[in-house]
């Protein structure tokens, strides 16, 4: 399917631009998603030390993924926020095969991956707008049947657990996602302070994009 031209929202209660880019225009954008994670996943929960390299071969994947799309928050000129999807066909298999192993056509579901944005524009809006974006690229670009991320598990007596954290989870039922804790993912990372990268267990959440039951 031919990909759409940039979808535009603006918050409701702030002068910010939304807009999803994808193809030739992901390729200017990807260095400001760069610093943009390197920021916002070094706290928790994923305590991420960020490298330039990883980052640059990671961000590579969405210019050769024909379907992705990277819907992008500005203050003015300036990304202040960013969020990824991609067909989860086009992921590999660490991300598949758990669906696989469900009985879940990889092909069926698209993957919406991180969304980052600055301390200072929470709250207000951008969050909805970002999987509104995501919604409407993976509806415009596929025909799949469910949108589906994956979230780091931390135990509740984490060391470095904020006092008072409160989990995004009932922000993204709001938004039509149901929880799979037994449908887990693998990831290595280093984390803020560590020399090596470490296994991080990550437990999806799925959407039905067009009213197919879950599975």
């Amino acid at each position: 399917m031919d990909r759409p031209p940039g979808l535009c929202y603006r918050s409701g209660t702030m002068a910010l631009r939304i807009e999803t880019f994808s193809g030739s225009a992901l390729s200017p954008m990807l260095p400001a998603l760069s610093r943009l994670r390197m920021a916002v996943f070094r706290a928790w929960p994923y305590l991420y030390e960020g490298d330039p390299a990883a980052e640059e071969d990671y961000l590579a994947d969405f210019v050769r993924a024909p379907s992705a799309g990277l819907v992008v928050a500005f203050d003015g000129g300036d990304p202040v926020g960013c969020s990824t999807c991609v067909a989860l066909a086009e992921e590999d298999a660490g991300l598949t095969g758990p669906f696989a192993t469900i009985g879940v056509d990889p092909s069926r579901v698209f993957y919406f991956g991180e969304s980052v944005l600055l301390p200072a524009y929470r709250g207000q809006g951008v969050g909805v707008a970002f999987f509104a974006a995501r919604e409407a690229h993976a509806r415009a670009v596929s025909d799949c049947d469910y949108a589906a991320f994956c979230a780091v598990v931390r135990p509740d007596d984490h060391p470095v657990r904020p006092p008072g954290h409160v989990p995004l989870d009932a922000f993204w039922r709001r938004r039509g996602f149901t929880p799979y804790p037994g449908l887990m993912c693998h990831m290595m990372w280093r984390e803020v302070g560590m020399a090596d990268e470490i296994d991080h267990t990550l437990s999806f959440w799925i959407k039905s994009l067009h009213g197919k039951p879950l599975p």
